[in-house]
């Protein structure tokens, strides 16, 4: 079964990351951007290599750029890590899965 990360906008941000018991990996995308696309099948990996340890959701720039904007995202993808409600890591364009597994572990 492939998983797939939760897209969430600015309605359930607060309550899906920042009130999230466990640490967050949120990637800001673009429907339109192809590294963006080559992320998914990454996240998915990761999902499901983590569990219920590390939660994986999206927020599309394009349906909420406030979001976008109140998190300084300049580009996609960028993948920002939370603990605890606070951002804790980010990484900006394409990553391979060691990168960010290297900080999830520091997280789980």
């Amino acid at each position: 079964m492939i998983n797939l990360a939760t897209r969430i906008s600015s309605d359930d941000f607060e309550t899906q990351v920042l009130l999230s018991e466990t640490p967050v990996l949120t990637e800001f995308y673009s429907d339109s951007c192809i590294p963006c696309k080559r992320m998914s099948p990454l996240l998915s990996q990761i999902e499901s290599q983590y569990g219920d340890s590390l939660k994986v959701v999206k927020v599309n720039i394009n349906f909420d750029a406030d979001l976008a904007k109140e998190y300084g995202v300049l580009s996609v993808p960028t993948v920002v890590f939370f603990d605890k409600g606070e951002e804790v890591e980010r990484l900006n364009g394409l990553q391979p899965k060691d990168s960010l597994t290297e900080i999830i572990d520091t997280l789980v």
